[in-house]
């Protein structure tokens, strides 16, 4: 086995590209491994990094027509962008999503989508045989149960995928608090989809920005 260590083995904005699959309603309604909200939430932080870091991301819906859309959370922040429907459920056999993410010339493929165990896993584990470097971002993913989620993550590591969560994804692209052209925008990632950071963070400011307290004894 090839272990993925090393300096260069960590993620580069620069590097990456982002597929984000079937986070639609259909998929929705039998999400057991994960509080629905937490999803969507994840989902919509995991694409709006991705806009802030300037990392091309492919949309990627199955049927849509009965399917239902992807969440409009997630199709906001590209508004002009087109989503590419798919009738086969391994989005690594489509061609036309195939060729969208080899015209970025990136090599860093970060995937995410539901469900874990069906349209993640499937083309995660093509990729990765073709020589992609596939990091799966797993709390933007779900499956019908907790048992399909956790055996689809040991598949895919098995077979030589990286996973990671969104704000650990978000930090590695930040890797230095000195980027100052991304740091407002990692700021606002966690403010509205990381509360306990994002309130500590405002917390903070706020304390910064009171002044301190004096009194005054003997009419002083």
């Amino acid at each position: 086995m090839t272990f993925r260590n090393g300096l260069a083995s960590l993620l580069r904005p620069e590097d990456s590209v982002l597929v984000l699959i079937d986070h639609q309603a259909f998929q929705l309604t039998n999400l057991n491994s994960h509080d629905p909200h937490m999803v969507v939430n994840n989902a919509t932080a995991l694409t709006k990094a991705a806009k802030a870091f300037n990392v091309p991301t492919i949309i990627t819906s199955v049927i849509a027509d009965r399917g239902g859309f992807i969440f409009p959370q997630i199709t906001n922040v590209f508004p002009d962008q087109e989503v590419i429907d798919r009738t086969l459920i391994n989005t690594w056999q489509d061609q036309k999503v195939v060729d969208a993410v080899k015209a970025t010339g990136r090599k860093q493929l970060i995937i995410a989508g539901l469900y874990t165990e069906i349209c993640v896993a499937m083309p995660a584990i093509q990729a990765a045989g073709e020589g992609w470097d596939v990091t799966v971002i797993t709390d933007a993913c779900g499956g019908v149960s907790v048992e399909a989620h956790q055996v689809a993550i040991q598949r895919m590591i098995a077979a030589g995928c990286n996973m990671m969560t969104w704000l650990a994804l978000a930090s590695e692209w930040q890797r230095d608090h000195a980027r100052t052209e991304t740091g407002p925008a990692f700021v606002e990632l966690l403010k509205d989809h990381m509360a306990g950071s994002g309130i500590a963070f405002l917390w903070e400011q706020q304390l910064l920005n009171t002044p301190v307290p004096t009194t005054t004894t003997g009419g002083h």
